[in-house]
């Protein structure tokens, strides 16, 4: 806003006084009258200005945060009761819930992908206009939550139940509490009046915790909807809490490709009282006992070494100089030893191979015809997945083995930090906690990113929460799932300061 000066309007007039001052008498009643009249037109500019003023103060005033939190809270418990627990998902009522509000509040939405998605399914789409004048930003949670098993439940998982200073519920951590940060922080910035250069896309997403089929529609049927989002914030961060201590707040940037593989043996049927050589489980055995004791090498991408090389003066004498040279420390042995034996780093230095399910026959006495297992291979991101394939082959070393993918791998994500978006949060997140670094933890498990990098959107994971990492690893598609009530309020003041630093 132009800021005017009363010194300035007293100039001007004390000038055109002298200029009438300085006329012949004949002509000082003229100019006289056009002095009053001129006057007078200033008097009403300036209470038009003051008025503007006053109203755009009054529709940026700050928000009131205790409220907004509060509402958040009301807001989330209500979305936990809407139970969208995939499979079958109904996503369809998370949509119409989440409609409602943002029709409420004027914010146009759409429910989309209904027909594509199945029984009750759909993907929700809505924008906060700005002036255009800088590309969009969009904001992307999933709607579906995993199951439960209420047994082990201390409250029902969909009662959105606020005890003991948290909000309770399947969901809440994974991800409708940061899908209901995402809605309050832009419906807070459109209340407040703050000026937006980008406009503030929101959508909720379909069938991320089964297949990402919400997301993969929404893409190939809607890019048309995207294709001014510059930057995209969904799950995939991290900031760590340990024993009530903040070390970092992640942003993430990377993920591993998943590669699922499954692998089949057949043989001949036959009674297990006379055993042959025509049974496929200890062929199956036999190759997966070498896929086992196989190491995959190590490789450290940059982000990675970004990452190891930032948390490395939170240790001591040789254990911190590994981590800010980790490139080197891979070579020495008693360093590789340190460094993989921690679970985290080891997945992020290398590709990983989990064997996790094993199928032969379903009756003791009987050979199978066929045997098989499955593995979970998650790759990173600068690997080729037909390539390591062909590796995993060779060391089965057994042409009986048949390989089947279960999973193709997405578009592979390596972001970059260079950009508006990423300064933002390190903003946001220094004025919180002046001392603590803002890095880049890889996300060794899968979210819906890659499906929008393919369109050219650069892709964060980002976590508005502060949650104690036991609590998160436990709670998260565990038992007793919850959110700190006062992390509510948090998040949604950290989202909505990145957002207005973005513009």
């Amino acid at each position: 806003m132009t800021k005017y000066s009363g010194g300035a309007w007293c100039d001007r007039a004390q000038v055109i006084a002298q200029r009438v001052s300085g006329c012949s008498h004949t002509h000082t009643r003229v100019h006289t009258l056009h002095l009053a009249s001129y006057m007078r037109r200033i008097v009403i500019s300036l209470l038009l200005l003051f008025a503007t003023f006053t109203a755009s103060a009054r529709a940026q005033a700050a928000p009131d945060w205790n409220a907004l939190a509060d509402e958040a809270l009301r807001t989330l418990s209500a979305y936990v009761r809407v139970n969208t627990t995939d499979p079958p998902g109904n996503e369809l009522d998370a949509a119409k819930f989440l409609k409602a509000i943002l029709d409420r509040e004027g914010i146009e939405a759409q429910i989309l992908d209904t027909a594509e998605l199945g029984p009750n399914r759909a993907n929700l789409y809505a924008r906060l206009k700005g002036n255009g004048s800088k590309k969009a930003i969009a904001l992307v949670h999933h709607m579906d939550v995993v199951p439960v098993a209420p047994a082990f439940w201390s409250v029902d998982p969909f009662a959105g139940v606020v005890k003991d200073g948290y909000i309770w519920g399947r969901g809440t951590l994974d991800m409708k509490g940061q899908g209901i940060v995402h809605l309050m922080a832009m419906i807070a910035l459109k209340r407040s009046g703050v000026p937006l250069n980008r406009d503030i896309v929101f959508i909720g997403n379909s069938d991320e915790e089964f297949d990402g089929q919400g997301a993969i529609v929404f893409v190939k049927k809607h890019a048309n909807l995207l294709k001014d989002v510059e930057f995209l914030m969904t799950e995939g961060g991290e900031n760590l809490v340990v024993n009530g201590t903040l070390q970092y707040y992640g942003v993430g940037v990377s993920e591993k490709q998943t590669f699922w593989q499954k692998i089949v043996v057949t043989g001949v049927p036959s009674h297990g009282s006379r055993p042959t050589k025509q049974n496929p489980v200890p062929k199956l055995v036999a190759a997966l006992d070498r896929i086992a004791k196989y190491e995959t090498p190590l490789h450290v991408l940059p982000d990675v070494q970004k990452f190891l090389h930032d948390i490395s003066p939170q240790y001591k004498g040789e254990q911190r100089a590994w981590l800010a040279n980790v490139r080197s420390a891979i070579e020495i042995p008693r360093a590789r030893k340190w460094l993989t034996d921690n679970i985290y780093w080891n997945a992020i230095l290398r590709n990983t191979i989990s064997l996790t399910m094993l199928q032969g026959s379903n009756k003791t006495n009987v050979i199978p015809a066929e045997a098989s297992a499955q593995m979970d291979i998650r790759l990173l991101s600068d690997t080729d997945p037909l390539t390591f394939l062909h590796t995993l082959q060779r060391v089965a070393n057994d042409t009986a083995v048949h390989w089947v993918s279960q999973i193709e791998p997405k578009t592979k994500l390596q972001g970059p930090i260079d950009t508006d978006l990423f300064r933002a949060i390190e903003k946001a997140s220094h004025e919180r906690n002046p001392d603590v670094i803002v890095t880049t933890p890889m996300f060794t498990a899968a979210t819906d990113r890659p499906t929008y990098r393919a369109l050219g959107i650069v892709t964060y994971g980002f976590d508005p929460f502060l949650v104690e990492n036991e609590e998160m690893h436990s709670g998260m598609h565990g038992n007793n799932e919850k959110l700190a009530v006062k992390n509510l309020g948090f998040g949604l003041e950290y989202l909505y300061d990145i957002l207005r630093y973005v513009q």
